[in-house]
């Protein structure tokens, strides 16, 4: 007779991080595309894609570094021409953060990626803004969005881009600088980041995915930015590191992304657990999840799997910590806060 398998003790932690209420603070929405929705805008708006079907385009998911993801992100783009392209894309994205239980999401877009090509920044903005509106209205997540300048262009460009979406400021709440980042540091972006915070937007910038943990002190310093997206090579600084465990600045950290794109060789050696326990207000995120593997529940299954010694107390704590990290009220947030305590109780009692 077949020997009955004994049951996963980890489930029920597995359950709580697929069930637990939770935000999402560092989404490229351009990178959520799937392969499936790439082909039928493509189909949809007369685009040629350089690869002859949806396994074709998946087999070349395999990125060596920030750079060669760049070039195949930018490609999928380019089948974004119409407003409702944009609605179609975010709208997707809120199905599957619905079904992660995300109740707050924070979503980056890049304009430059798509004025470029000659598409209006109000299809952009107005796609986008639509979608944001329905997924409250379904779903109850609340969301905002983030404007992304691309570093690797200049910041006069940024300066155009930035005064470009003014007249739509009502449905963006922040900048951010995401795009190349080695030999783009902070500092070349310090005169629109000013602007914008004479304008009263938030501001948070990538730093120290690639660049080294000098590129994150730069940002907080010239920039003077509220969050830092990536930041895992604070651990080249000890001082760095104690600096964010005592400001409570947060990083949002997206551990699927930093193996996929060989920051480090898999999750196991990925320090996110290290930084939570040292203090640091980290948070998880999916980054760009059509290209990276997983959208936010499944970069924490994964991170959880790779780390036997993450417990409740340590998904609470990522949870609270997304809460406390995100840009929303803080009534909101403390409504959260209850919400995940509640749900914690139920499931751990």
């Amino acid at each position: 007779m077949a020997q009955a398998s004994s049951p996963d003790p980890r489930s029920p932690l597995r359950a709580l991080l697929r069930r637990m209420p939770k935000a999402e603070l560092h989404l490229h929405i351009e990178g959520s595309l799937e392969p499936e929705l790439i082909f039928r805008l493509a189909a949809r708006n007369g685009v040629t894609l350089p690869y002859a079907s949806v396994d074709a385009l998946r087999a070349a998911y395999a990125f060596t570094d920030l750079q060669s993801f760049l070039d195949l992100y930018y490609a999928g783009a380019s089948v974004l021409l119409q407003e409702q392209d944009f609605f179609d894309m975010a709208w997707a994205y809120f199905e599957r953060a619905a079904a992660d239980n995300v109740v707050r999401a924070e979503l980056f877009f890049d304009p430059q990626t798509h004025t470029e090509r000659g598409v209006p920044i109000e299809a952009v903005i107005g796609g986008l803004a639509d979608a944001c509106a329905r997924a409250h209205a379904e779903f109850g997540i609340e969301s905002a969005l983030i404007l992304c300048f691309l570093r690797h262009l200049s910041e006069d460009e940024a300066f155009a881009t930035l005064e470009a979406a003014l007249p739509h400021r009502a449905h963006f709440i922040g900048v951010g600088l995401d795009s190349s980042e080695r030999g783009h540091p902070p500092e070349k972006f310090a005169r629109v980041f000013a602007r914008a915070g004479e304008l009263g937007l938030h501001r948070v910038a990538h730093a120290g995915e690639e660049g080294p943990a000098a590129y994150i002190e730069t940002a907080l310093d010239l920039l003077q930015v509220q969050r830092i997206d990536h930041g895992v090579r604070c651990t080249e600084s000890p001082a760095l590191v104690q600096r964010l465990a005592r400001t409570r600045v947060p990083l949002t950290v997206c551990p699927l992304s930093n193996v996929r794109l060989c920051v480090y060789p898999d999750l196991a050696a990925h320090p996110l657990p290290a930084l939570l326990d040292a203090g640091l207000c980290v948070t998880i995120n999916s980054d760009d999840p059509a290209y990276f593997g997983g959208y936010v529940v499944q970069n924490y299954l994964e991170l959880f799997d790779a780390h036997p010694a993450l417990t409740v107390q340590h998904a609470r704590q990522l949870a609270a910590n997304s809460f406390e990290a995100s840009f929303a009220s803080a009534s909101r947030k403390a409504c959260w806060l209850r919400e995940l305590d509640a749900v914690v109780a139920r499931m751990t009692a």
